[in-house]
């Protein structure tokens, strides 16, 4: 997490909000000969205290100490030219948004594994729509159960959510919105246009 208060102030809320709509992160945990990681979709719940997610059997995670476990969440991200502030005495940065998840990652029953994958796949299908939501009852019995097999529902109890709103929100209104015009204009990144509203929305 950036140490600037500035980049630090966003209500929980709001960042709650956008690690669920992200809904992908990357989930660390220490194990014994360093840090483990995982690229994992999950569910975050309404109240934002746990995530569901999966995790293959013969991941290292699930043999590894789990009591202090993160799932880091990052949004859009550019870098930010400091001619794009129109003022002088500026130096290039980069900005982003990352939410950190924190608490303690455990095992449920494997009776839960059918619901959890039914709650992803419809969470994640629900923009295809009209296209109907695609469900486990579609594969065969046979295909279905040697799926579940091979993979183990977890659920991370959170105890704190950290979060960075890194969008230029320490500068002046108009010399920031300069800089949200030069991202999308640039478009150095995939989702330059989603930074540059968020650089015009900043948290706060």
């Amino acid at each position: 997490m950036h140490p600037n208060p500035s980049f630090r102030q966003a209500p929980e809320a709001r960042s709650l909000d956008f690690a669920r709509s992200r809904g992908f992160g990357t989930l660390l945990v220490n194990g014994p000969e360093g840090p483990l990681l995982a690229h994992v979709p999950f569910l975050l719940s309404g109240n934002g205290r746990t995530a569901d997610l999966h995790l293959v059997r013969s991941n290292p995670i699930l043999r590894a100490e789990t009591d202090a476990a993160v799932i880091a969440v990052t949004g859009p991200d550019s870098y930010i030219s400091p001619d794009w502030y129109g003022v002088p005495d500026q130096v290039p940065t980069w900005n982003y948004v990352a939410v950190h998840l924190r608490g303690r990652l455990i095992r449920l029953d494997a009776g839960a594994m059918r619901d959890m994958v039914d709650r992803q796949s419809a969470a994640a299908e629900a923009p295809l729509a009209p296209k109907p939501i695609w469900q486990t009852g579609k594969m065969t019995p046979e295909v279905r159960e040697r799926m579940m097999r091979q993979i183990v529902p977890c659920r991370l109890e959170i105890t704190r959510a950290d979060a960075t709103w890194k969008v230029s929100q320490n500068k002046p209104d108009e010399v920031r919105l300069r800089a949200a015009d030069g991202v999308e204009a640039a478009g150095l990144a995939p989702d330059a246009a989603d930074l540059a509203h968020l650089m015009r929305n900043p948290p706060g």
